[in-house]
């Protein structure tokens, strides 16, 4: 699963990473509470064209909406399906990105059923390149285009259970080029879940189970002896 995500280099300098050239379209930075329908930034490439990293609306739109609340919110697909479901088995082959961040969000509950926010990134320091697929959506309404992303998940990881059963695919720097298109085919296999010494996480406040919080305190980690902010969902 993948609901919250943070970004918190700025976009030049995170095109630069991934060696992709910067739309004039991307969010400015930082943001540490990426929601969904948020814009995200995405790196795409393919045989023969440039990388470029661009925004998109976090929550794939497939073409039969007729407006984006037509149906389920698609921020997540799931790997072990996604050849199967009309809304994504043509981008997987087609039509796939790299969705990056700096860390993600996921939740666990306490005793009394609060929910319990952890901030999860690499051990190595480096951004997260979360396997994508991405559709193009025209409203009938006014004929206006807009790209929309949907992030893969696979079963998480032994360590990752910990926190949750799921987990988005993370794509390793040599494995970029393949997963874009830049290296032919044979992008499947990558589809999976990520080595268990890839990742870490460490428990942040509940302030963050606000889709309204901002601020770079949310990713701070939150120790016992603080004060615990009531439970927020909103």
């Amino acid at each position: 699963m993948c609901g919250r995500m943070a970004l918190t280099l700025p976009p030049a300098a995170m095109a630069h990473i991934f060696e992709a050239a910067p739309a004039n379209t991307l969010p400015e930075g930082p943001n540490y509470n990426v929601c969904p329908t948020n814009d995200v930034a995405v790196i795409t490439g393919g045989p023969n064209q440039p990388r470029r990293m661009e925004a998109m609306r976090w929550g794939l739109i497939p073409p039969w909406y007729k407006k984006p609340n037509d149906g389920p919110l698609l921020i997540n697909a799931r790997a072990e399906t996604v050849l199967e479901k009309p809304a994504f088995r043509d981008a997987v082959h087609e039509r796939r990105v790299l969705v990056v961040a700096n860390g993600f969000y996921e939740w666990t509950k306490d005793a009394d059923g609060g929910r319990d926010p952890w901030y999860i990134t690499r051990c190595d320091g480096s951004p997260l390149a979360f396997a994508a697929l991405w559709q193009s959506w025209r409203n009938p309404a006014n004929g206006e285009e807009m790209r929309t992303v949907a992030a893969l998940t696979v079963g998480a990881n032994a360590p990752m259970q910990a926190i949750h059963h799921r987990m988005p695919v993370v794509i390793e720097q040599p494995d970029w080029a393949l997963w874009l298109g830049e290296d032919g085919k044979g992008a499947a296999p990558l589809m999976r879940a990520a080595a268990d010494d890839v990742l870490q996480w460490h428990r942040v406040g509940r302030a963050v189970n606000s889709n309204r919080a901002e601020g770079p305190e949310l990713i701070e980690p939150w120790e016992p002896s603080e004060a615990e902010t009531p439970d927020s969902s909103a």
